[in-house]
């Protein structure tokens, strides 16, 4: 149990991610589709966790779910009669439930939780990449501490999509340690909903509206990213 800091808030912190041997990252790179996981827990010493495959076509869904099938990251996949309860509309015009049991050392789930980032959605995986919304007890340093130790403890890739402060809250991302032209990129970003998903635009569209060129606007995005989240 990691016990929050004093000045902890409760943050709500999208992270994409990218970790070795996962078979969601398999799966989805190429895919004309995705998945939304609903939980993973230790059974028997596997990792069986519930999913929604998606797709615009029950075809792409099908080729998903044989990949799934095929791969040599999973023991097995079975079906369930129902979609998994969620607010959250599914994307793709169909859909399929299953379950998959496949190597516990192969999910980041346990480093994320046991560092007390909490699940608030389900988690969406598509394009090789996995977003998790978390809920989390902790201030700006011990964040970038806890998902420092997450990097290193399973060989990930993390990067903050989106982070949002309670109303009220204390000034947990002091944006007066950006530069003028970081403070300006971000705020746009947030103001457009390019940390939303679906994103609603594009960082090229942001950097057209900066008149910037696109590799500009996200180094102004990294730097700025990682001023605020303590992870340099």
């Amino acid at each position: 149990m990691v016990p929050p800091s004093q000045s902890a808030v409760g943050l709500r912190v999208t992270l994409d991610i990218w970790h070795p041997d996962c078979w969601t990252l398999t799966v989805t790179e190429d895919a004309d589709g995705g998945l939304l996981g609903h939980g993973v827990y230790p059974i028997d010493g596997a990792a069986t966790g519930r999913f929604t495959v998606y797709g615009e076509t029950t075809d792409a869904v099908e080729r998903l779910v044989a990949a799934i099938q095929n791969s040599p990251l999973t023991d097995s996949v079975w079906e369930t009669d129902h979609l998994h309860a969620t607010s959250e509309t599914v994307p793709g015009s169909a859909s399929r439930a299953i379950v998959v049991r496949y190597a516990i050392e192969n999910s980041i789930n346990d480093a994320l939780v046991s560092r007390g980032f909490i699940p608030d959605e389900p988690v969406r995986m598509h394009g090789g990449r996995e977003y998790w919304t978390v809920i989390v007890q902790t201030d700006r340093e011990t964040l970038g501490k806890r998902l420092d130790a997450v990097r290193a403890e399973n060989d990930a890739e993390i990067r903050i999509e989106d982070i949002v402060v309670p109303r009220g809250g204390p000034g947990v991302l002091p944006t007066d340690d950006l530069s003028g032209r970081q403070r300006e990129v971000f705020d746009l970003a947030r103001r457009r909903n390019y940390y939303a998903w679906p994103r609603e635009v594009s960082a090229t569209e942001l950097a057209e509206e900066l008149d910037v060129a696109k590799a500009t606007l996200l180094e102004h995005l990294r730097k700025a990213e990682a001023k605020l989240f303590g992870h340099q």
